[in-house]
């Protein structure tokens, strides 16, 4: 049973930018926002796999969602960031990076504000979306980063984070033989 004061709780999502489309993600799942550094490229890993970048030790991959949403490639700004989120993949919580052209804002919406994600016309397929949030006039799209990361091409990628047998880089099926 749902009270009145659930309904007319405010949740608070992160607004950043892709190709000009503006996105958001619960703001729960943000852990950080870095202004964008080199990434280390990883062979043969899916073309939305911008790489890895070093966060206090840990070996965390960063996913370009442009790339990953078939949107034209995006410059490398003073503006571009990336987004550290936390999902869970297989029942555990993985922190990845999201690449973003720029962040906008942390905006609250109320239940009423958010319309059910639309069934044509954005770049990301539907079952990527939580919903729509009416903002004034216009409409952010509101991404279930759960499912937009945790799809088969990204499953390598979050492995790059975990441990291998020794306990100390990637799984030695990761690592590229020469």
């Amino acid at each position: 049973m749902t009270t009145v004061h659930e309904a007319t709780e405010p949740s608070q999502y992160l607004t950043f930018y892709l190709a000009g489309e503006e996105y958001a993600i619960g703001i729960l799942r943000v852990k950080e926002i870095l202004e964008y550094d080199t990434l280390t490229p990883v062979p043969q890993t899916p073309p939305s796999i911008r790489g890895v970048i070093n966060l206090r030790g840990r070996v965390v991959p960063v996913v370009d969602l442009a790339a990953k949403f078939g949107l034209p490639p995006s410059p490398l700004t003073k503006r571009t960031c990336i987004v550290i989120v936390e999902v869970t993949l297989d029942g555990h919580p993985t922190v990845m990076g999201v690449l973003a052209d720029a962040v906008s804002q942390v905006m609250d919406l109320l239940p009423p504000d958010i319309a059910a994600p639309p069934v044509f016309g954005t770049a990301v397929r539907v079952d990527y979306l939580q919903g729509l949030g009416k903002v004034g006039k216009k409409f952010v799209l509101l991404l279930d980063v759960d499912r937009v990361l945790a799809a088969p091409e990204l499953r390598a990628a979050a492995a790059l984070a975990a441990p291998g047998p020794e306990g100390d880089g990637p799984p030695a099926e990761l690592v590229e033989r020469g």
